[in-house]
Parts: structure tokens; sequence; C-alpha cells
């Protein structure tokens, strides 16, 4: 049964940029190697105070790529080369170095990246591994706006299914998958995929990357040991991942802001694979809700060793985006995988080989077996078959070794064995009837042997790919791999060492605490009584606020339903409203309707009819004829005839005034004459009046003290101011009534 294994995180933080120096960036985060720690400020907090994240390794902005493999890259690499699934990802906001510690420049020997030196590591393996028999082969593939591709096929932009077998698991369906036999071989099939690979320029790095890539590297074994042969398969992933973005700080528009929101989304539905495998209440782990975390899934909680390297950057306007990476970080490493080794895999190619192998055997007695009962008259015929059976018998003595120490792929090798295993049928049935009728036909022996070494040489391009244990005898490069091999272990222990030290000065602290804890034990025994009665107390009060929550809901339910039976109801009695009434225009109710928070209730305006009243028939008819009709209006109303009497009345009435007529004749003219006749009529009757409205001084006026303009600029008035004065006795005597026209 395979043992748990958390997986491993290290977090490296790169320099600050030309752009971040322009602008003048600060650094907020501070790394402790020895310890492995790393510690962030917050720029806005001026306390200082500072965060604090413990991983299995810390590396500053001047540490190597080459120290980082050589510390937690390296162990994992040789375990895959033991049988064990392994994966590689780097993990970070876009331009914080994913790429730069995955690829690395060429140019930089000590930044060599992570990728290339896995290759270099495992083919100096294979080379210089005794008894053992390798067959690799490559595949590379991109994650482009939730898009699988194969970066290595023919057609780069098909899109290509992911499947799950319920045996081999996740794979992806018709991804090319290359041989390979050396490291130049893999570095450029590594060469032509980054060339596919979508890349593009944003504010924050010139060539960031627009897309997940997973190079893997698929290795088979067999191992001649004295118990037998072992057959065993392994998977190296290295991943690269598209970092997150924000489009303020990234300037993406466009297609690149479609870019990079579906790698947004792909990495939130990673961090919530992450939260859901550290949480142990999760009993779902999303791994379906992206591409990337379906084909990470093994990598994941299965059976995979993993490493993940959280890539940082220091600068203080970075602070959001660092913090979260150092979280997500800090979950990912309580996730816990169970890798075993892969050994006699079903599916191995190698294990369908010696099956193949067996069937040519058993077809090689059958056909010594014809052979023996046989007879032949011609002696030189029957010793030429004999020696073409012996090469034969040999040669495939010599190639079932070889097909037990080599690999290829597992089409190729179909194809070829069933080729082979053809020729060796014809051969056999030809040597079959040349036996029966070499009395009367002559064999042709040169055709024979050219069919077999058809086969051979068939058999000897499958040979050409095997590869493993070239190099054992290059002293050189087994003592290189040997010390490659001490310094790790060395470093291991010396991280062991250093946890253990950590462990042990946390343990001295423990010590020196545990009087101090010891003193309060008694107060946080009283305390705990205490807080457990505010449990309950808080259980109590959540419990019931939760009920008082689901009245609420229920509450609000009611109403919103009473709400729509209100709107449905006013939508459909709306057109029932009179159009001359004020509630026809709802809009302006509301407006002007008023909250009263005493009564609880609406001030709704009054319900009013607007009306046109056009004036009466006859009100332009004359003075006379008023009161005449008026008679009529008023006898006619108070009269007890019956409704038909009134309305011939009605009708005699209409006749005689002449509405029509008089109705909608204009006013205008009639009423300018009427007023000019009344006006010279008032100043025939009134010589000298000047305004056909006076206010004659009275004695009632005089002793109010008011007096009029009518009496200062009236003619008569100064006609007799000139004939005598007024005196005190003249004013004050009561004056003659005289009527006012």
């Amino acid at each position: 049964m395979s043992s748990s294994e958390c997986v491993k995180v290290v977090v490296r933080s790169r320099p600050l940029g030309q752009r971040e120096l322009k602008i003048g960036c600060s650094v907020v985060v501070e790394m402790d190697p020895k310890r492995a720690q790393c510690s962030i400020r917050n720029p806005a907090d001026k306390t200082g105070t500072t965060k604090l994240f413990t991983f299995d390794g810390a590396y500053d902005m001047n540490a190597t790529t080459e120290n980082i493999y050589n510390d937690i890259v390296y162990p994992l690499v040789e375990s895959v080369l033991e049988g064990y699934n392994g994966t590689v990802f780097a993990y970070g906001q876009t331009g914080s170095g994913k790429s730069f510690t995955m690829q690395g420049p060429h140019n930089w020997p000590c930044q060599r990246g992570v990728v290339p030196r896995a290759f270099e590591h495992i083919f100096e393996a294979i080379a210089t591994t005794e008894n053992v028999k390798f067959l690799v082969c490559a595949s590379y593939l991109e994650i482009y706006i939730e898009d699988v591709r194969d970066l290595l096929g023919k057609d780069t932009k098909q899109k290509l299914e992911i499947k799950e077998h319920p045996e081999k698991g996740v794979y992806v369906a018709g991804l090319s998958m290359h041989p390979v036999h050396n490291i130049n071989e893999v570095e450029q099939l590594l060469a032509r995929g980054m060339r596919n690979r979508a890349t593009a320029a944003t504010l924050m790095n010139t060539d960031s990357s627009r897309s997940h890539s997973i190079f893997t590297l698929h290795l088979e074994m067999i191992e001649m040991a004295t118990d037998g042969q072992h057959i065993k398969m392994a998977k190296l992933h290295l991943v690269d991942l598209a970092g997150s973005e924000r489009q303020s700080k990234t300037g993406a528009t466009g297609e690149r802001l479609k870019e990079a929101t579906k790698i947004n989304l792909s990495l939130s539905a990673l961090g919530n694979v992450i939260s859901a495998l550290v949480d142990g209440k999760s009993t779902h782990v999303p791994y379906r809700d992206s591409k990337l975390t379906r084909l990470l899934q093994d990598s994941l909680g299965g059976n995979t060793k993993t490493i993940m390297i959280a890539c940082i950057s220091p600068a203080d306007n970075n602070y959001d985006e660092s913090l979260s990476t150092l979280r997500y970080a800090n979950r990912a490493k309580n996730i816990k995988n169970k890798p075993r080794i892969n050994e006699d895999a079903k599916d191995a190619l190698l294990r369908q080989y010696q099956e193949e192998i067996a069937r040519l055997k058993q077809l090689l007695d059958k056909a010594q077996m014809q052979n023996a009962i046989s007879s032949v008259n011609g002696t030189s015929d029957k010793d030429e078959i004999e020696k073409i059976r012996e090469n034969y018998e040999q040669k495939m003595s010599s190639l079932e070794q070889k097909y037990l120490d080599e690999q290829m792929n597992k089409a190729k090798l179909e194809n070829e064995l069933s080729q082979m295993q053809d020729n060796y049928r014809q051969t056999l049935s030809r040597l079959s009837q040349d036996n029966t009728n070499v009395t009367s036909n002559n064999a042709k022996p040169l055709m024979r042997v050219a069919d077999a070494e058809a086969a051979l040489e068939k058999l000897k391009l499958i040979e050409r790919q095997m590869i493993g244990g070239e190099q054992t005898s290059n002293t050189a490069l087994v003592e290189k791999r040997k010390r490659k091999k001490h310094e790790a272990e060395r470093r291991r222990k010396e991280l062991l060492a250093t946890a253990k030290n950590g462990q042990a000065d946390e343990m001295e602290d423990f010590h020196a605490d545990k009087d101090r804890l010891e003193s309060i034990r008694n107060k946080l025994e009283n305390v705990q009584k205490v807080n457990v009665n505010l449990q309950r107390e808080i259980e109590d009060l959540q419990s019931e606020f939760e009920r008082d929550r689901v009245d609420y809901l229920e509450t609000i339910r009611r109403q919103n339903q009473q709400m729509k039976l209100y709107q449905q109801l006013l939508a459909k009695v709306k057109p029932c409203i009179r159009k001359d009434s004020n509630y026809a225009d709802l809009e302006s109710i509301k407006r002007a309707a008023v909250w009263d928070g005493d009564a609880q209730k609406w001030n709704l305006p009054e319900f009013l009819f607007f009306k046109t009243k056009l004036p009466k028939a006859d009100s332009v008819n004359n003075l006379k004829s008023a009161p005449e009709n008026n008679q009529i209006d008023n006898y006619n109303t108070d009269s007890d005839d019956s409704g038909e009497e009134l309305l011939r009345q009605r009708f005699a009435k209409s006749e005689e005034e002449n509405i029509a007529g008089t109705y909608f004749k204009p006013l205008r003219p009639v009423s300018v004459i009427n007023k000019t006749r009344e006006d010279k009529m008032r100043n025939i009757d009134q010589p000298g009046t000047y305004f056909p409205y006076k206010h004659n001084t009275t004695w009632k006026h005089l002793q109010s003290g008011i007096l009029y303009t009518d009496d200062l600029y009236d003619g008569r008035a100064s006609q007799a101011s000139n004939a005598s004065r007024l005196t005190p006795t003249n004013i004050f005597k009561p004056p003659s009534s005289r009527t006012t026209p």
C-alpha cells in the first residue's frame, strides 16, 4: 500500500524589473533560506507588521535555478527513474518569473531552466545505468483559451479532447508521442513546441505566456534482475502555467483581454481544487471545472510526486498578487498525494513485446517439427533448407534476447512484429511446399534467404531505437553521476538537519514557555468554562437568528407575491381609469405621494376630474333677454313636467335663440363696440369727465384722511378751486349729497 506524501512547495522571489525601478517601487518581501521562510510587509500598513509563511524552500533574488534544481527537483527526477510519476509546475502572477524558472536563458549556465536540466539528468542516468533498458517518448501540449492543442502535431491549431480511461486515468486523445534517444532530440522537440506556443507582449511582460503548457516524458524501463525481469512505467510532467493578470496593470485589450479572462478562470479553478483538497470536509473536488485541473488531476491528490514553485514579485505595487500567491502556496503544501511505483503495468509495450516473442517461438517449434517429419530426396536441397532453418532459428534466438532488453513505440512495434510474423509464415510455407515438391521443382534458396534478410533488417531498425547503458564504460560520466547523487543525498540530509534544528529551537522555546503556560492554566480553565457557556449562548442566539431569518425570508416571499399581485391588478385596471382624471397619469401620482411616518401610510392626491366648461349659449345675448332666459330655465327647472315636455321646451328654445349663429360668433368686436358706446353715453351725461370711473372725495373720506387723484386732476375740481379757495370751514362742512352716475 502506498504511503501519503505532501506536495513540496518552494517560493522564489525575482529581482526588481526596470519598469519597477523607474517608478520607484520598494521591496516588501524578505527571504530566510536557512529557515525556508518568507515574510511580506503591507506597504499601506504603517505599523510595519509582516505576514510570515514557511515552505519546503525559500529562495531570494540572488538564488539561481541551479540551486533550486539541486535542492528540490533532483530527488524528484531520481524517483521518476525509479518508477514514480512526477510533476513540477510554476505558479504566480504574470511577470513573476515562471517561464524563466522553467525554461531559463540559453546563454546563462547557472540560470538554465528546470526543463533542460531535467532532460540532461534523465538521459545521463539512462546512459550510465546497467542492466536496464529504457523507452522514452515525449509529448508537448498547451491549453489556450480552454482549448487543448498539440504543439508537436501536424496541425497545431486542432482542438484535442480530454478523455478518461478506467485503468489508465485521464489522457488526451490524439496527442502525438515522439520517441527520443538523446538530449539533442528532446531539446529540438522542446524548441519546436516553443515556436508554436501562444505568446504576446503586455505592459508587465514583453514575452508573456498566453497559454498553459505541459511537456511530458513517458518512460518505460525493464530491469534484468536475478529473480526475473521487472517492467516499470513513469511520467514526468513539466508544467509552465500562464500568470494571473489584472487588466489595469497589463493594459490588455481585445484578444489579449479574452486570453487573460480564460487564464484567470483556469487559475481560479486550480485554487478551488487546492482549497477542496486541503479542506477535509469537502467531499467533491472540482477537477472538471477547467482543462488545466483535469490534466493535473493525478498531480494534485493522486499517484504523483509533485513540486510547486511559487514565483512572486518583491515590488510594493504587486503586494496583493504576491500575498495571494503565498496563500495559495501555503495551502498547497498541505495536499497529500499517494505516489507508488508503477510496476508490471498491463499496457506496457515491453510486456506486449514479450508476448509476441512467445508466439514467434511457438511458430518456430511447429516449423521444426514439420521439417523433421518431411522427407527430401535431393541431398543438396535438404542441406540448403536445413541451413536456412538453422540460420533463421539462430537469428530469432538472438532477437528474442534483444526484444527483452529494448523498447519502441507501441503502434510501430505491433506493425513491425506483424510484418515479421507474416514473413516468417510465408517463409515456412514456401519451405514446406519445396519439401513436398522437391523432386519435380527446383527451389530458389536465394529468394528465401532474401526474405529472411528483409525481416532481419526490420528488426535491426527496431534495435537502433533502443537506448540504455551506452555510456557504462565511460568512467568519468559514471563518476559524475555518482557525485551528483551523493551531493543530492548530502543536501537532503542537510535539509532534514535544518528542519530538525528548527524543531529543536521550537522545542527550546516551548520548554521556556512551559512554566508561564502552567501558571495561567487555571485561568485558562476558568475562561474555557465561561467560553463554553458563551458558546452555548451563541448557539442559542444563532438558532434564534436562523429562525428569524427564515421567518423574514418567508415574509419577504409573501410580500413579493403580494406586490406582484398588486402590480398585475394595476396593469389590468389601468386601462379602465378615466382619461379626464388626475389618476390617468400614475407616474405623477407616484411623485406627488408623500409618506407619513407617524401614520405609516402614503398620502395620495385627491381624485379629480378635469372638465372643459363651455359658456352658455345665451351668454352673448343682450341684458334684456337674459332675465327672460333665466326665467325660462328656472321655470323649466322648477316645473314638474315630464322629461319629454322638458326636452320639447329645450328644442323650441334652441330654435328661437339661433345657437349656431350666436354661440360661435366672435365676441371681441361686439365687446369693443359696446364699451365705446358706454363711454360716449357717460361723457354726454357728465360733461368734463375725463375718466369713466371717478372717485369723488366725500366727507367720510376726508374724515379718514383719504384723498383721491380724481379730485386733483378733474377739470371741474380745478375750476372750483379758481372760483373760491377751500377754507377750513368749507373743508369740515359736510358737503351736499350728490349722486354719481
